[in-house]
């Protein structure tokens, strides 16, 4: 990630799961790239989804609403779960009462626990 990317996202299959990790800042104007990322994930119909934000430094209230918004759509037919540590993530999804809606991790390894494990629901 640069100056002039302020964005990662990479897309990855892990113990039965579709692992969409995201970097840097998730706001206005990074959140196009992380629609369509997540779109095409979704298209794919992924046994199950784990949106990985360790790496981000920044989550603005769009990025709640994209969360909130793929744990609806996903959640139908598979199971959803989002791994957030940080203040920067942890803090603002705990606050809207999102921790509520889906599963929240503090690793990815405990979420992709989950999933091997069938303890990840729908």
């Amino acid at each position: 990630m640069s100056a002039t990317d302020p964005i990662t996202i990479s897309v990855g299959n892990r113990e039965g799961a579709v692992v969409l990790a995201v970097g840097g800042e998730v706001d206005l104007v990074t959140i196009p790239a992380l629609e369509d990322a997540i779109g095409g994930v979704v298209a794919d119909n992924p046994a199950a989804l784990v949106i990985d934000l360790t790496a981000v430094e920044f989550l603005a209230s769009a990025g709640l609403r994209l969360l909130a918004a793929t744990h609806e759509e996903v959640s139908k037919s598979a199971p959803f779960a989002v791994v957030a540590r940080g203040p920067a993530t942890r803090r603002p999804i705990q606050l809207t009462g999102l921790d509520e809606a889906f599963p929240l991790y503090q690793t990815l390894e405990d979420a992709l626990t989950d999933v091997r494990d069938g303890k990840l629901k729908r």
